[in-house]
């Protein structure tokens, strides 16, 4: 069957996709050009003319999938909602034991990074803008009168290191901790950075309106 013939940018992100999963597979190290090529069905040549090297079809592709991340936390923080019902969404899904299914390829990403400059860049902008955004809406609710935090960046750099952690002990070391414990523990750790332990878990679950009263949660897009 023939090929659709596609436009750059719709070629780039086919190839772009095929290198996230072919890493996913092999490995950063292990990952060929001739392996993306080979899973589309097109030439080396092809994939070459694009990205002139595997160096850098590797740096896009985790580029790619950073945006991507980035585009899926910021729909989680800009849902009509409390600030604490967003907050809890997007570190929910952002932990180990939630949706998000990148983490096999960032602790490749970090590995490889130690290394290779592009790829630093391009992992230091993702936690720098997660970091950002988690501050942003911590703040926002610290101006809401929601929860109380003296520090909502800090907050932040604490709340992702755990997450990291965690990633590196449930992806790369099989039992060493439960999902179950693992959620348990950044779910408590949200709580004392936000100075909830005094709140009835009722308060904080229940879903509110737009204007922050109790009511339905608006619809999301399904993943978080």
């Amino acid at each position: 069957m023939a090929r659709v013939r596609l436009n750059v940018a719709e070629r780039r992100e086919e190839l772009l996709r095929a290198a996230i999963e072919q890493i996913e597979a092999r490995g950063v190290a292990a990952v060929r050009i001739a392996d993306v090529a080979a899973a589309l069905g097109v030439s080396n040549a092809l994939v070459l003319y694009h990205f002139s090297t595997k160096e850098k079809l590797v740096a896009a592709a985790f580029q790619y999938a950073a945006e991507d991340d980035l585009a899926h936390l910021r729909r989680l923080l800009g849902r009509r909602s409390t600030a604490l019902r967003r907050l809890r969404s997007a570190v929910r899904w952002y932990a180990p034991t939630g949706q998000a299914k990148g983490w096999r390829l960032w602790i490749e990403g970090w590995a490889v990074s130690l290394r290779e400059p592009a790829l630093r860049e391009v992992a230091r902008d993702l936690d720098r803008e997660w970091k950002a955004a988690l501050a942003a809406v911590i703040a926002e609710g610290v101006a809401a009168g929601e929860f109380t935090c003296p520090d909502p960046s800090a907050t932040a750099l604490r709340l992702t290191a755990l997450l990291d952690g965690l990633a590196v002990q449930l992806t790369s070391y099989e039992g060493a901790v439960s999902r179950a414990r693992a959620q348990e523990w950044v779910d408590a750790a949200l709580s004392r950075e936000l100075e909830l332990s005094t709140r009835p878990a009722a308060e904080d679950e229940a879903p509110r309106g737009p204007d922050g009263s109790p009511g339905a949660e608006p619809p999301g897009d399904g993943n978080g």
